[in-house]
């Protein structure tokens, strides 16, 4: 059951998704494989600056995010770009790890080919499962900065906390969803940059502190005290988005001024 099922226990797309106007333009592109797919533009993209593709987690769609990234644009003068999964928010097709991979390409390609962005300009930010896509795609896209938030380890690590007895030893044999961040940031290039609330239930904070200690050009960790899976902006509060800030403006910074652990959990504190 666990090897027929896994994609829907890592992809649950909302069943019920408002449709109403956004703050936002809505735009369209296509897959490798041919998937229409859509996302929601925010911020001035039409000239040369710095753009934050922004990957949602398993349970959210790009629109909920649009707050988020209105605010993310007018702090760090960023273009945004929220895209979204197949399967999600009423695109057609099922969510892999095969087909993440190809609608995270195809929204790179997006703003580089038809807005005309630079590699060398962009950040990829992930949110959860988000994190895992975004890692997956700065493996062989080098970005300016990987950015993540709440990121899980890997795919392994998280299927040993469903309890099933059994699971770690045959994991090799029924997974076909590869996601392994700690190996994919160990020889990126670009810094990259973890946040995560030492409350987290869904996916706990020993993972991102494994993500970021994997990292080979590591950025600055933030651990929000008081803060879940969830909500580690609104807990966060200044300290959150002035270290999005920072991260999102750190493609050129050496690795060796990167603020480390303990420093930037007293930065965290309410």
């Amino acid at each position: 059951m666990l090897w027929h099922y896994q994609e829907r226990v890592l992809f649950q797309p909302p069943r019920a998704v408002h449709d109403g106007p956004v703050q936002a333009e809505r735009v369209s592109y296509r897959t490798a494989d041919g998937i229409e797919l859509f996302g929601f533009l925010v911020g001035n993209c039409r000239s040369p600056r710095t753009a934050v593709i922004a990957f949602h987690g398993n349970a959210d769609v790009s629109r909920w995010f649009i707050p988020w990234a209105t605010r993310l644009s007018r702090e760090a003068d960023a273009c945004v770009l929220l895209p979204e999964y197949r399967g999600y928010d009423g695109i057609g097709g099922g969510p892999t790890y095969r087909t993440s991979a190809l609608d995270a390409e195809a929204a790179m390609d997006f703003l580089t080919r038809r807005l005309g962005i630079a590699h060398t300009d962009v950040v990829l930010y992930g949110h959860s499962l988000g994190s895992a896509v975004a890692a997956e795609l700065a493996a062989h896209d080098t970005p300016r900065a990987l950015v993540l938030q709440s990121p899980l380890s890997t795919a392994k690590a998280m299927a040993a906390r469903l309890g099933v007895p059994g699971i770690s030893g045959l994991w090799r044999l029924i997974s076909r969803i590869h996601f392994d961040t700690p190996t994919r940031v160990h020889t990126l290039r670009a810094p990259v940059w973890v946040s995560h609330g030492d409350r987290d239930v869904v996916v706990p904070v020993r993972m991102g502190r494994e993500v970021f200690a994997a990292a080979g050009n590591k950025g600055e960790l933030l651990v929000v005290r008081g803060a879940g899976h969830n909500d580690v902006p609104e807990v966060g509060g200044p300290a959150y988005w002035s270290w999005l800030v920072r991260a999102v403006d750190s493609g050129e910074a050496p690795s060796a001024g990167a603020i480390l652990g303990a420093e930037a959990e007293k930065r965290s504190a309410p």
